[in-house]
């Protein structure tokens, strides 16, 4: 028996879909760009919800912004379910390392007490601030439109449920579950944290998918992240009792940095598309972070002492900073 081998090229039919080539030409598309553009149905819906009949199941009307293409809202980190959940797994290694080597060596138990105490003070309550994020951007990537923006809000929601997760995870690795239930005691109950506790239930009730964006992705967020992983965590605390809290809470650091080059994408392409859309959501920004900052002063004593308010004002010319690349204007 004889056996001839041959190489044979092969011409696709196609480059990609129909729907692809006609936004990019007939070409090759990325993965991103088949996982996520006009994947959303836009018309024949055969009934309005029933918790929302004055709109249909994905209306634009669900915010005040306007944009003549929603799919201009791309995620420069090109992320849709697979290479999401391939980057996530990868960081995801790499923080049980982390767990481990201060597991197995003790860490632990050689950190500061004083510095503990605080960290159990300041991380438990903010387990209920990460459960509020993922339900806000849960809200978002239901009724926001097109699926480059709520795929991304999805992410966005799972992302802040693993945050919840890695802080329970700290509790119990510097105190027990009676720390945990002191966090939500504290949470519920303690004067310090009821301003960041309204801001959090108040964004529950806010209704427009944008501003929703802006109060919690931008505001909240651009406060909270730098001011706890950056100011403290990295900074006071590191500086007092080592690395190891940074090295349990590494995930929520590199995570912001990350995500707030989606966050300022999103923004920064919707006010440029109008002056309505900039002068909105500039007013938008300067209200909530204003807000933001004031809930999140008392925290910043509980884990910063003295230090609290030179990093409320580091972190607030920080957010200022941002929002100057992103073209909208905020003062608070």
């Amino acid at each position: 028996m004889q056996i001839d081998l041959q190489t044979v090229a092969l011409k696709p039919l196609r480059n990609t879909f129909k729907h692809i080539e006609k936004r990019f030409g007939d070409k090759v598309a990325t993965r991103y760009q088949e996982a996520t553009y006009d994947l959303q149905p836009t018309h024949n819906f055969h009934y309005k919800p029933t918790w929302d009949p004055s709109r249909e199941l994905h209306d634009v009307t669900r915010t005040k912004i306007v944009l003549k293409d929603w799919y201009v809202l791309k995620d420069p980190r090109q992320f849709y379910y697979g290479t999401y959940t391939q980057a996530r797994a990868r960081q995801q290694d790499a923080i049980e390392k982390n767990f481990e080597f201060i597991e197995e060596r003790g860490l632990e138990l050689s950190l500061n007490p004083e510095i503990k105490e605080v960290a159990l003070k300041t991380l438990m309550p903010l387990r209920h601030v990460a459960w509020g994020a993922n339900m806000n951007n849960t809200c978002m990537a239901a009724y926001a439109y097109g699926t480059a923006l709520n795929q991304a809000c999805t992410f966005a929601s799972f992302d802040h449920l693993g945050i919840a997760q890695y802080l329970t995870r700290v509790g119990l690795a510097l105190g027990d579950v009676e720390d945990l239930k002191a966090g939500k005691t504290a949470w519920e109950k303690d004067a310090n944290w009821q301003p960041l506790r309204q801001y959090v239930e108040k964004m529950l009730v806010t209704r427009d998918v944008m501003e929703l964006f802006v109060a919690q992705n931008f505001a909240l967020d651009g406060l909270l992240y730098p001011l706890i992983y950056k100011e403290a965590v990295d900074g006071v605390w590191a500086a007092k009792s080592g690395p190891t809290i940074g090295m349990m809470t590494v995930f929520m650091a590199d995570w912001q940095a990350e995500t707030a080059k989606w966050i300022d994408s999103v923004l920064k392409t919707a006010a440029a598309e109008s002056a309505e859309n900039k002068a909105l959501l500039s007013q938008w920004a300067s209200d909530w972070a204003k807000q933001a900052k004031a809930a999140l002063t008392p925290v910043a004593k509980i884990a910063l002492g003295a230090e609290a308010d030179a990093a409320m004002a580091d972190v607030a010319l920080a957010l200022q900073e941002r929002a100057k690349k992103i073209g909208i204007e905020l003062n608070f």
